[in-house]
């Protein structure tokens, strides 16, 4: 089971950009699906995360209302859309399953993927 992040690049400030998290190996169900991300020097943080079986969302405060978590069953995918982005979302972003529910402990997440790099000129 592999899940793969794309999608990243370089933007400027108020672009968008929207994130694909394609799962190999496996049907996405009814796991959670988190996206994570980390910057130079940082600690991994949770950015958001959807649970499948019932399509419940949770959002960090520091990209509510500019990020939007959803999926595609028949693509197998779930996407990041980020919008009005700042420099400060510069960093690497990860997706990974769990089973269970919302939850932003990457301890608790498997099938990490390489990442895509996402930086936002100011």
């Amino acid at each position: 089971v592999q899940l793969q992040a794309s999608g990243g690049g370089l933007v400027q400030t108020g672009d968008s950009l929207r994130l694909s998290c394609v799962a190999s190996g496996i049907t996405l169900n009814q796991e959670t699906i988190g996206w994570f991300r980390q910057a130079p020097g940082k600690e991994r943080e949770g950015v958001s995360c959807i649970n499948l079986s019932d399509d419940k969302t949770h959002y960090a405060d520091s990209v509510k209302g500019r990020f939007t978590i959803s999926r595609d069953n028949t693509k197998n995918t779930v996407y990041l859309q980020m919008n009005s982005l700042k420099p400060e979302d510069t960093a690497i972003y990860y997706c990974a399953r769990r089973a269970g529910g919302l939850s932003y402990t990457a301890s608790g997440y498997g099938s990490w993927g390489q990442g895509t790099q996402v930086t936002v000129s100011s």
